[in-house]
């Protein structure tokens, strides 16, 4: 499994009008598309403006296949074009697990 991790930053006391949108509009089309959501979560200690969020994959093929497919989605580019009014900075990762880490379900 990889994990596809991505931080925002957003334009200072935006992070509930985001939180907002997220979960009305936004992630609806990725659960239906992606589908591995792991979670989203907010810096508590740092960069308070900052969210990550991660989605899982069995592999980058899959990853590059499943956020092609969100791009066409006509709710999700709606979505898309709302959200970056609020977003100052992005970072994007792909993370691959140690050899060592435990084995965890997929959550669907």
């Amino acid at each position: 499994m990889i994990v596809d991790y991505r931080a925002y930053t957003f334009k200072p006391g935006t992070v509930p009008a985001f939180y907002e949108m997220f979960e009305k509009e936004g992630l609806e089309p990725q659960q239906r598309i992606l589908g591995n959501f792991i979670g989203m979560y907010r810096t508590e200690v740092g960069n308070v403006n900052e969210v990550i969020h991660m989605w899982g994959y069995e592999n980058a093929l899959e990853r590059d296949q499943r956020r092609a497919e969100l791009y066409k989605d006509p709710a999700f580019a709606d979505y898309v074009v709302r959200a970056r009014e609020l977003i100052t900075a992005q970072d994007v990762r792909t993370l691959i697990p140690a050899p060592f880490n435990p084995k965890q379900a997929a959550v669907t």
